[in-house]
């Protein structure tokens, strides 16, 4: 397992939760929710400089919502889009999109059970979730001893994994 912070994001069209791993790449936690919209790369670019002060930032996890199938839809182009944006703005450190399919179902979920309601839910749903992205791209990497994902090539950019 390779050791280091990694961001996890759930970019959702009004919020982008955001949470990060322990250096050791086995817990995730949450850490905020930025409004999407105008100045959303940039407080996230700070959110990764903030981590990258206090420890090694490895890389950057993005869920990426596919149809139940697998197949990609409306959502996906913007979530790559998206991510598209933020690899430029976070070089060199990497971003990779994982498949994140029912993960904000599953954070409401949980916070429902939880006894959490309403506008309370909704402020960590997002949060929630990008714990759940990360934590799976972790349990995924401890498993088969491989980074998850597809990593986001910049335009020019030859390397792939």
């Amino acid at each position: 397992m390779r050791t280091g912070v990694r961001l996890g994001i759930d970019p959702g069209d009004a919020r982008i939760g955001v949470a990060k791993s322990d250096p050791t790449g086995f817990l995730a936690t949450p850490v905020e929710t930025v409004k999407r919209g105008r100045g959303d790369l940039q407080r996230l670019q700070a959110i990764a400089a903030e981590i990258a002060e206090e420890s090694v930032l490895l890389e950057v996890v993005v869920g990426l919502p596919r149809s139940l199938k697998g197949g990609e839809n409306p959502a996906t182009a913007k979530v790559r889009e998206f991510t598209a944006s933020l690899a430029r703005r976070l070089a060199p450190t990497p971003v990779r999109l994982v498949d994140e399919r029912l993960t904000t179902v599953s954070a409401e979920a949980m916070l429902r059970d939880r006894g959490r309601k309403g506008q309370d839910r909704r402020a960590v749903v997002d949060q929630a979730a990008a714990v759940f992205i990360l934590q799976h791209a972790l349990d995924t990497e401890r498993t088969s001893g491989q980074a998850p994902g597809e990593v986001v090539a910049l335009e020019g950019d030859t390397q792939h994994d």
